[in-house]
């Protein structure tokens, strides 16, 4: 649900609870202190992550899931008659078997993250500029030499993680 809502509905479904917790935490802290704390959760970075994470968990949700289906119970069932923890059993036979469908999971939610612009223009901090919101700024001034070099590095540096889930796909051994 979250990847079919747009990023701007999501922005202020975010905006909302955060404006309501800070402004709660400002007037506990003027009433018991005397203080003004200002808008710490809204006006901070937490918000943009928070609203990254309901926007793309589906993404990496569905991929992990599927590495997850593909381990069987009794893989479990053989670590724990060899003496193995769930710890150990989470990090010496899930992971390695998951390793790569995590590894696909984080490079398409970084590409999302990299492309993301509504979100990101209506909760990101003051003088927080990713580089879409430059690409998006600079165009929108008309300056469409200066939004060039933004958008040039948007496209390596996604290309990049987008060729390591290509490969990955057409050579699942890697």
């Amino acid at each position: 649900m979250g990847y079919a809502v747009p990023g701007t509905v999501i922005a202020v479904g975010v905006l909302i609870p955060f404006a309501r917790l800070d402004n709660a935490v400002d007037a506990w802290l003027r009433a018991t202190f005397g203080i003004s704390s200002g808008l710490i959760l809204t006006g901070s970075i937490a918000a943009l992550v928070f609203a990254y994470l309901v926007r793309f968990l589906a993404v990496s949700l569905n991929t992990v899931e599927a590495s997850l289906a593909k381990i069987r119970s009794t893989m479990d069932d053989a670590a724990r008659s060899l003496g193995k923890g769930p710890g150990s059993t989470l990090f010496q036979v899930h992971a390695p078997l998951m390793w790569g469908s995590l590894l696909t999971a984080s490079l398409v939610v970084f590409v999302d993250v990299m492309k993301e612009l509504p979100a990101t223009l209506l909760l990101r901090p003051t003088g927080f500029d990713t580089l879409a919101v430059r690409i998006w700024s600079t165009a929108n001034d008309l300056f469409y030499a200066r939004a060039a070099a933004p958008a040039l590095l948007l496209v390596v540096v996604s290309a990049v993680p987008t060729y390591l889930i290509l490969s990955r796909l057409r050579d699942p051994s890697a």
